[in-house]
């Protein structure tokens, strides 16, 4: 890939994440060439890129899109993850080692560390690392296998540009705290926890809840 198609590539997830490209909004090939400031290959190269990532949707004939996924997919996605990962987590502190604890212990110190140095990226990347190393500690691969076909990276990327100071703070402490139930081989502690953390995340990205949900 080009220098131009990697700033492309850039410059659109940047602003596709931070919300100047709305989900369901049609990205013509001439109108982003011109924004960006390459020519029509690069934004060809980098849709197909972030086509990849899962945040553009690419249809022959039709072009390209933001990935749209409808408010009530998100909301029951949250909700599956926190039973499934809360389960998770409770099954890790009986069947996680110590040194399996310890892995888990530095993905989260090192997380923190690029959270507070506004990292994004690694940032992701840290926080998919944990969640795949601590399902995969549960010990069952049916647990680990759903888990994985839920998270879609641009929910994840959109999540994380979703979270304010606050929100990061709280996300970065929940993981601490979950190694911490896991030490304590508390699973108690660890599911509700994990149940905390992913609800959370749901109101950063999707805001309170409907009061005819709870109705």
């Amino acid at each position: 890939m080009t220098a131009a198609s990697e700033r492309a590539v850039e410059q659109l997830r940047e602003r596709i994440l931070g919300g100047e490209y709305a989900p369901g909004e049609r990205l013509g090939e001439v109108d982003l060439a011109e924004k960006l400031g390459v020519s029509r290959t690069p934004v060809r190269e980098a849709l197909r890129r972030l086509s990849a990532e899962g945040l553009v949707e690419l249809t022959t004939n039709k072009g390209a899109r933001v990935v749209e996924y409808p408010r009530e997919d998100l909301d029951h996605i949250f909700e599956i993850r926190a039973r499934l990962e809360g389960l998770a987590a409770r099954s890790a502190a009986t069947t996680a080692s110590a040194a399996d604890i310890d892995r888990l212990d530095a993905i989260a110190t090192e997380l923190k560390e690029h959270s507070e140095a506004g990292r994004l990226e690694e940032v992701y990347r840290l926080n998919a690392d944990y969640h795949a190393t601590l399902n995969g500690l549960a010990g069952s691969p049916v647990v680990a296998a759903t888990v994985a076909h839920l998270v879609h990276a641009s929910v994840l990327m959109r999540t994380l540009h979703a979270f304010d100071e606050a929100a990061h703070r709280r996300s970065v402490n929940h993981h601490l705290e979950i190694v911490a139930a896991l030490r304590a081989r508390d699973g108690d502690w660890a599911e509700a926890v994990m149940r905390a953390h992913l609800l959370s995340a749901r109101a950063s990205l999707l805001g309170p809840r409907n009061i005819e949900e709870n109705a």
